[in-house]
């Protein structure tokens, strides 16, 4: 039987230790190849401008625009602790002129309607107040035609995955962070009621052995 939801945080992780932390964890995983840049490309976001809803330090955009020729990124963020670190890496990238990072609410985001290519997000999803806002949002603000991916954890992962994904989470600071990630994270079929409400459609809904994404197309305004 699968436990309750936790509500984790609707805020991002805002203190400047724990930011630096988190960093240290992405980038390790980036360092891995466990950043998700090639499920995002392979739905066809690979062109034009996009958009990535709580970047946190950067890493998925910044390895989408290093594999991807005359993108364009922005990124929207909650936390200005974690876009300090996030500009940061963008200058380590050399990606400063590619990429802006913008602090805002996605639940309100400050673009016109049919403005992005593209639209992604991962890990974020969990931390969600109102999900169906946000992905009413996705859907004002991409273009006919542009592609969504979101991404993240399951709360129903098998015990043994969510084991490994604990040892291999360095450094242990951030272990119970990513243990109040995976409470607060869905199910396919609590998401898929969700999307049910919400304005987001031609959605194709997966899990696999520890997340679940959604990914489409805008066919239709």
């Amino acid at each position: 039987m699968v436990k309750p939801r936790v509500i984790e945080t609707e805020e991002g992780i805002q203190e400047a230790f724990t930011v630096e932390v988190y960093d240290q964890m992405m980038r390790g995983l980036r360092d891995k190849g466990w950043v998700e840049t090639g499920l995002v490309l392979k739905t066809g976001i690979d062109h034009g401008t996009a958009l990535e809803v709580g970047p946190g330090p950067g890493y998925l955009g910044l390895e989408w625009l290093k594999k991807t020729s005359g993108t364009t990124l922005k990124a929207l963020e909650i936390s200005p602790e974690m876009i300090k670190v996030a500009g940061r890496n963008a200058r380590e990238y050399g990606h400063e002129g590619r990429v802006e990072y913008i602090k805002g609410d996605a639940q309100k985001m400050p673009f016109d309607n049919d403005t992005f290519d593209g639209i992604f997000t991962n890990g974020s999803l969990h931390e969600w107040a109102r999900p169906i806002e946000i992905f009413n949002e996705m859907w004002r603000v991409l273009k006919l035609g542009g592609r969504y991916c979101i991404s993240d954890l399951r709360r129903d992962m098998p015990l043994f995955m969510r084991w490994f994904l604990t040892i291999n989470t360095k450094p242990k600071e951030i272990r119970p962070g990513l243990e109040t990630s995976i409470s607060a994270s869905y199910t396919l079929e609590e998401i898929r009621a969700i999307l049910e409400s919400s304005d987001l459609h031609g959605y194709t809904l997966k899990k696999n052995i520890i997340g679940l994404t959604i990914t489409g197309q805008k066919l239709k305004s």
